[in-house]
């Protein structure tokens, strides 16, 4: 039996992968300077090769990066379709609060005009 994973799982998972300093750090480096070798990342952290690697492992579980592999090399590269899938919850969020600020403002103006 396949398991699929609904979309607020999905965002939970993205989101976890993201709450961590270094995960963030490592998704930043990738967008900056594009594919880089794992040991190319792990030079900036003061954590083993193989801590880097599970931090990258996290993020390539979440969507976030991917890995292509030449020979004993891996290349890891930013994927940014899950932080999309971020912004679209963010979004439902300033939709809901610009409702109630609209609704807040009506409210006060027809007190204005009680008045």
């Amino acid at each position: 039996m396949v398991e699929r994973r609904s979309d607020d799982d999905r965002l939970s998972e993205i989101l976890k992968a993201v709450s961590d300093p270094t995960r963030r750090s490592i998704l930043t480096s990738l967008v900056q300077q594009g594919p880089t070798r794992v040991t190319d990342l792990a030079a900036y952290y003061r954590m083993s090769l193989n801590s880097v690697s599970k931090h990258i492992k996290v993020l390539e579980a979440a969507g976030l990066v991917s890995r292509r592999t030449a020979g004993r090399v891996h290349w890891i590269s930013a994927e940014l379709g899950p932080v999309h899938r971020i912004d679209e919850w963010f979004s439902q969020l300033r939709s809901i609060w610009e409702l109630r600020l609209i609704k807040l403002d009506e409210t006060l103006m027809e007190d204005e005009s009680d008045d």
